[in-house]
């Protein structure tokens, strides 16, 4: 069963993320409280699996999640594999869209000068908010199919 294993959010852009143990996503704006909300970005939250993660770690990076600023840290379910514009549930209320895959880096980023490396841009994977909600640690996540994604 896929799931979220940590929340994280900062106040500024190109940081690692502090882990907190939910959050409020809000509608076509993001997770509040974070610096990359907003409504006029289709970048408005960021996810990255757990099993990126772990390739960080075994070429020898001291990371957890939040540390390459992402939103999400997930576990279960292979973020890379979907394709744009497919939408997953959150808990039992949240919807979100993915809008992208992978990013330019950013030259020189916080992350980059601290960890040496960045996985981000290629495994990185991030969305708009379509239906906000509360999000905490622990929630399912899931894969919407059909008439589904029209909610």
């Amino acid at each position: 069963m896929a799931k979220v294993i940590a929340v994280s959010r900062s106040k500024k852009k190109g940081v690692s993320k502090e882990a907190i143990p939910g959050g409020i996503f809000r509608e076509n704006y993001g997770l509040v409280g974070d610096a990359h909300a907003d409504s006029s970005t289709h970048r408005q939250v960021s996810l990255l699996a757990t099993e990126s993660i772990d390739k960080m770690r075994r070429l020898g990076f001291d990371v957890g999640p939040g540390d390459l600023a992402e939103n999400l840290t997930t576990e279960g379910i292979e973020l890379l594999s979907l394709p744009i514009g497919t939408r997953i549930s959150i808990g039992g209320e949240i919807v979100l869209e993915i809008t992208q895959i992978g990013k330019e880096c950013h030259t020189g980023c916080a992350i980059y000068r601290q960890v040496g490396k960045c996985i981000m841009p290629k495994e990185g994977v991030f969305t708009r908010v379509i239906k906000g909600g509360l999000v905490e640690v622990g929630d399912t996540i899931r894969i919407l199919e059909g008439d589904k994604c029209n909610n």
